[in-house]
């Protein structure tokens, strides 16, 4: 009995120690898959930084701003600082605009465009601030003459010294899509029934990296225009955009307003932008 309780004992003992020694390889192994895990993460990359002047959300993307192997830019693609981002292109029949043309696709494609429209870079449209939606223009390469004729579904450029914006396809029509920009003729070939109305307008500024910047300059320009004009931030693909809508969404109001915005801040990108 003596021998027997011993035995009991012992084997009590060692499998008290065996439940003991298995409990804490549990726990070990349990302490060791977690810190594996927090270890482990899922790696987001941030986003591709914004160009010193990029475009508005809404609208055509940010376009090509060097030579197609990110070379200097060649003579004829250098904008003359004295160009007015806000002259409006009269969009009659037979008018012409001579200025530089730049493309856009990615991440634009299947994005909603300013006209409403899903944006395809492969159909044949092209993006103008002052344009009537839906006007059709034949854009000539003046470096190659080649030729194509695009409707204006999308507003920009929103760069210093850009005419229009193509999509990806009317780019490799002009033989743009390689050059990255291009001097080019804009000839105004078909008008959208009732573009001569006047118009909405509205000024855009922008874009900006960093939201507070944006909301600072829109409670700002709201106080400065708390009664006539309507000030929104909103975001897209390039940043945040403030944009200015003169209550009367007159063209001779939005001029104003950005002439006013320039005067005061010379390098504000403020831009003048046809909204119909």
């Amino acid at each position: 009995m003596i021998v027997s309780n011993c035995g009991s004992s012992v084997n009590r003992g060692l499998l008290r120690r065996y439940t003991v020694a298995c409990g804490a390889l549990l726990i070990l192994l349990m302490t060791t898959g977690c810190h594996h895990k927090a270890k482990v993460s899922r790696y987001h990359p941030p986003p591709p930084p914004l160009r010193t002047q990029p475009r508005a959300p809404s609208s055509a993307g940010s376009s090509v701003p060097r030579g197609m192997h990110g070379g200097p830019l060649p003579s004829y693609a250098i904008p003359d600082p004295n160009v007015n981002d806000n002259a409006i292109a009269s969009g009659h029949v037979s008018s012409t605009e001579t200025g530089l043309a730049s493309w856009y696709g990615p991440p634009y494609h299947n994005r909603q465009a300013a006209n409403g429209e899903v944006f395809d870079q492969n159909a044949l449209t092209a993006a103008h601030r002052t344009l009537p939606m839906g006007t059709v223009v034949r854009v000539t390469n003046l470096t190659t003459q080649q030729s194509v004729t695009v409707r204006i579904t999308d507003r920009g450029p929103f760069v210093h010294g850009r005419l229009i914006d193509l999509s990806l396809a009317a780019a490799k029509e002009t033989g743009i899509y390689r050059m990255g920009l291009a001097k080019v003729r804009v000839e105004v070939l078909q008008e959208r029934p009732g573009a001569d109305l006047g118009g909405k307008w509205c000024v855009q500024i922008g874009a900006f990296l960093d939201k507070n910047n944006a909301w600072r300059l829109q409670s700002d320009l709201q106080r400065r225009y708390a009664t006539s004009a309507k000030v929104i931030e909103f975001q897209g693909p390039t940043g945040h955009w403030v944009r200015i809508n003169p209550i009367s969404a007159s063209r001779t109001q939005a001029l104003q307003i950005a002439s006013a915005i320039r005067t005061a801040e010379p390098d504000a990108q403020a831009y003048l932008v046809r909204l119909d």
